[in-house]
């Protein structure tokens, strides 16, 4: 008993710690000690049955998700459709059956669009949970055993090897040429190196080189470590919560749609009661008084709308798809319209994810390389020139160097070329062929004898080989390499006096223009000798130069950058990769942001966990470049942005990166290299991970929204127009010129036939070349507002002045209210050709750009006829037939309208021509 409750004190003990202590911070033999374990004897079955008690399983703790029934009935949470369901119910009441079920029919194609669109939700944490490892290899009781890794716990000896993922967050005590792959939860580029030594306490993640983290993947040597957080409570663990805690926002659409329905459910309510109010005290028939109610209501409200809006904004994922980037949630193509800040990683979307040598510095001169990526085309340039081998020995003995001592190889298939292996060491290999050096030939020339292999604690590779002379290679940091130099090879094949100081000056200088600088040696070996030491590169060896290589920007990603600035979009680079590297790319794409010293300057992750809130919103604001940054910290960032009401498109393909997307109006994952997190918590999906593609799907997300408001421009006047006809019969205290059933008719009809036809309108001209739409501005402006009105006036004229016409000579009320109805369908259709542009007139945009509004006109104008003439539809909706006399008036009607607004739009666009030049596009 006594050893039970002394285990059980030490379980505790251990959680408390865990709470208090970053175990970054801390020696390896301390952190054992403070979990009470021994690397070489690991935990006892009684110890670890105790610590799963107090800490639980490794397992990360699910989250509920609502029902498929409870999404469903939340599709008719919205104010526009409580009308519409209530309306419906007074028609039973009523017995209009026709009409209840038409009304009905409206709500529930709503419903199930929204449904379907809801069933797309979030899956961040599922894939979260699948990325742990299944199977860990521990020590426990002093023997090596395999266990399933969701039976860990805190003070667990975890044995890991190249190949395998960490199964839970570790304190290494013991790392023999670890390198970790770590990009998914920090964004760094390359492998990390890994070794026993603690940091400093806050140091950011990716500096964190004592810990090995849950998830991430080693890619070359062993370790051993002790488990320091399982679950919940490892770096994997918190980015699931914040993904769970971050919101889901509004996209400005969504946002501006429920304040347009909010402010039109009062106007209607309130229209409503009082046209009921009025034909109450007037004596009419309860009925009636209801009937007519009903059909302001439904005359007021848009139904066609939301149905419209989803189908342009699938015409719009349509669209974006062909130009490689997946919509996951529709509303994301209207967001990304509307964005004014992109927050973007570095590797692989700004940059080639390929590393590739853009300087040579051998025997005193400098070279360029060019070409980029892994494919070798491009050359090794002096003076604008081609370099000559046969002519510089330190150059060519530079790259033979990097190509001989290399354990990468470069392949070729179906013309894309990859690199197996490390890519730092396949940028060397492509430069040397870009310089004429075949590696098959040089290995016939001077096969590989022995090699010491990359180790952190010597920070070089060496290869011995046997040839025409036995010649040792050795590639490595510039500390060590110099440390064991006494001399350097000039062009000529001569000797020289080594000049250090020089040489670090030309590494300093290839450093801050963000390159990775590798340096090269060489000695000839004595005769027989078939086994190298680290004895033997200690000292003697002759210095051939280095080679600076980076991740190189697209070429396309900068063009893009450029866009996008034109557009007032705002380009931020935040990345786990080095300030120094990321300030330099950030340059040569083209960033803007704050400088320093004449540069841009890169705020890092260890920086921003100083500055407040309130302050890291002008941060944010001002500087272009974030360098070395946590999970939290992107997410900060995002949010900070948001404060100052920026629209935020972020993107990322990491688990680091999970909760910023999420975050931001608009997530972009990476379809090639991101996680199943990043994708699951994204809205958008890049299929080539190239920024050049953002900004695509920003110029087509403009697009749709563009046509998005020439629809609602559109659509509006029509509900107004049918309300005041509504209005003004109940003033006069006349029959209803539009019956419920014909209102449904036509909003519906007209809707699909005639306003979906818009959102195959091409993109305006210089759609790029103005700023994004203010959060705050609404849909309609002023100028639009009021043709809004003037088309509602005209409608109402028009519509009611014929019934009137028509009652006057004697028509059926059944033939007049054919007449009222069949003037909004063609004035709809003849105000349709105006609603192509909201700006320029017709003769500026071409009449016959858009073929699909003629189709359009035709079809509606066919289903009108049959709605006229024939019985079936005559029965159904009470309409009558129409003779040629009364077909020409309203015809007559619509050429009126386009006229005047053709009119009121030529002066609009003459005026702002005048006052600020020829506007590019609509505003």
């Amino acid at each position: 008993m006594p050893e039970t409750i002394k285990e059980k004190n030490i379980s505790r003990a251990s959680l408390k710690l865990e709470k208090q202590h970053p175990w970054h911070s801390l020696e390896s033999a301390e952190a054992l000690d403070l979990l009470q374990v021994s690397p070489d004897e690991g935990l006892s079955d009684a110890e670890v049955e105790q610590r799963r008690e107090q800490f639980g399983r490794n397992v990360m703790t699910p989250k509920k998700q609502q029902s498929a029934l409870v999404r469903f009935l939340l599709q008719f949470h919205q104010p526009l459709i409580y009308i519409l369901l209530a309306a419906t119910v007074v028609t039973i009441l009523l017995h209009e059956y026709v009409d209840a079920m038409v009304i009905f029919a409206v709500v529930l194609v709503n419903a199930i669009i929204g449904y379907i669109q809801e069933t797309k939700a979030l899956e961040a944490i599922d894939a979260l949970a699948k990325s742990m490892t299944a199977r860990a290899q521990v020590i426990r009781n002093g023997k090596k055993q395999q266990i399933d890794a969701q039976e860990l716990v805190p003070g667990d000896i975890v044995l890991v090897q190249s190949g395998d993922k960490f199964p839970a967050d570790v304190r290494l005590v013991r790392a023999r040429d670890l390198k970790v792959d770590e990009s998914a939860l920090t964004g760094e580029s390359v492998a990390v190196e890994k070794r026993d030594t603690p940091v400093a306490a806050d140091d950011v993640l990716g500096d964190r080189i004592g810990m090995g983290f849950s998830s991430t993947v080693v890619t070359y040597g062993q370790g051993t470590g002790v488990v320091t957080a399982t679950g919940d409570k490892t770096e994997v663990g918190k980015i699931q919560e914040s993904i769970a805690s971050a919101q889901d926002l509004e996209t400005p659409l969504t946002r501006k749609i429920k304040e347009f329905s909010n402010l039109l459910l009062w106007v209607i309510l309130g229209l409503s009661a009082a046209v009921f109010a009025v034909e109450y005290f007037r004596g009419a028939p309860l009925g009636d008084t209801f009937m007519v109610a009903v059909a302001l209501a439904v005359g007021a409200i848009p139904e066609g709308l939301p149905v419209a809006v989803t189908i342009m904004l699938a015409l719009g994922v349509s669209k974006m798809a062909k130009r490689r980037a997946i919509i996951r949630k529709l509303v994301a193509v209207e967001t990304l319209g509307s964005t004014n800040v992109i927050c973007s990683d570095k590797t692989g979307t700004l940059t080639e994810n390929q590393m590739t040598v853009q300087q040579i510095v051998a025997g005193g001169k400098k070279y360029e390389v060019t070409g980029l990526g892994y494919r070798p085309e491009g050359e090794v340039r002096e003076d604008e020139k081609p370099a000559d081998l046969s002519g510089n020995k330190a150059l060519a003995q530079c790259l033979r160097a990097g190509m001989l001592c290399n354990d990468s190889s470069l392949k070729e298939k179906e013309g894309n070329w990859t690199i197996e292996g490390d890519p730092t060491e396949g940028s060397l290999l492509v430069a040397a062929r870009k310089a004429g050096l075949e590696l098959a030939t040089l290995e016939k020339e001077a096969p590989r004898k022995d090699t010491i292999p990359f180790e952190s604690e010597y920070q070089y590779m060496a290869t011995l080989h046997h040839g025409e002379r036995p010649v040792l290679y050795l590639k490595g940091s510039l500390e060590a390499v110099l440390d064991r130099c006494e001399n350097v090879l000039l062009p000529n094949g001569e000797l020289a006096e080594l000049d250090r100081e020089e040489i670090n000056g030309q590494v300093e200088q290839m450093a801050s223009e963000g390159l990775r600088v590798l340096a090269f040696a060489m000695t000839e070996a004595a005769e027989g000798l078939n086994d190298i030491t680290h004895d033997t590169t200690s000292s003697g060896l002759t210095f051939l130069g280095v080679q600076g290589m980076i991740d190189p920007p697209r070429k396309e990603a900068v063009e893009a950058v450029k866009l996008c600035q034109r557009a007032g979009i705002e380009v931020k680079m935040i990345t786990g990769d080095h300030a120094v590297t990321a300030a330099a790319i950030a340059s040569q794409i083209g960033l803007r942001g704050r400088e320093e010293n004449g540069k841009l300057a890169a705020i890092t992750g260890k920086e921003l966990q100083q500055i407040e809130d309130r302050e890291l919103e002008t941060v944010a604001e001002e500087v272009a470049v974030f360098a070395r940054v946590a999970p939290d910290q992107k997410l900060r960032l995002v949010k900070a942005l948001q404060a100052r009401d920026h629209i935020v498109a972020m993107t990322g393909d990491g688990v680091n990166d999970g909760p910023a997307l999420k975050q931001a109006n608009i997530g972009i994952a990476m379809g090639i290299t991101g996680t199943d997190v990043a994708k699951d918590a994204s809205d958008m999906v890049l299929t080539d991970d190239n920024f050049s593609s953002i900004e695509e799907a920003v110029e087509e997300g403009r697009s749709v929204f563009d046509n998005l408001t020439k629809f609602i421009v559109w659509t509006l006047p029509t509900n107004l127009g049918e309300g005041l006809v509504i209005l003004t019969a109940v003033i006069l205290g006349s029959q209803l010129p539009l019956p419920p059933v014909h209102l449904l008719w036509i909003n519906m009809t007209t809707s699909v036939l005639l306003g979906l036809t818009l959102a195959f309108e091409p993109k305006e001209p210089g759609i790029m070349n103005r700023p994004p739409r203010p959060a705050d501005e609404p849909i309609l402006t002023f100028d639009l507002i009021m043709r809004t009105l003037l088309v509602g006036v005209l409608l109402l004229i028009a519509a009611y002045g014929l019934y009137l016409y028509e009652v006057d000579q004697g028509a059926t009320s059944s033939e007049a209210q054919t007449v009222a109805t069949t003037v909004f369908v063609v004035l709809e259709s003849f105000y349709l050709l105006n609603c192509r542009s909201l700006v320029r007139p017709m003769s500026q945009i071409g009449f016959f750009r858009n073929m699909w509004v003629y189709y359009g006109i035709g079809t509606m104008f066919f289903f009108q006829a049959l709605f006229i003439y024939t019985p079936f539809m005559n029965m159904l909706f009470g309409s009558s037939p129409l003779d040629a006399g009364q077909v020409l008036r309203i015809f007559g009607a619509g050429v009126v309208l386009l006229v005047i607004i053709s009119i009121e739009k030529y002066i609009r666009y003459a005026y702002a021509k005048r006052k600020a030049g020829s506007p590019e596009s609509e505003g």
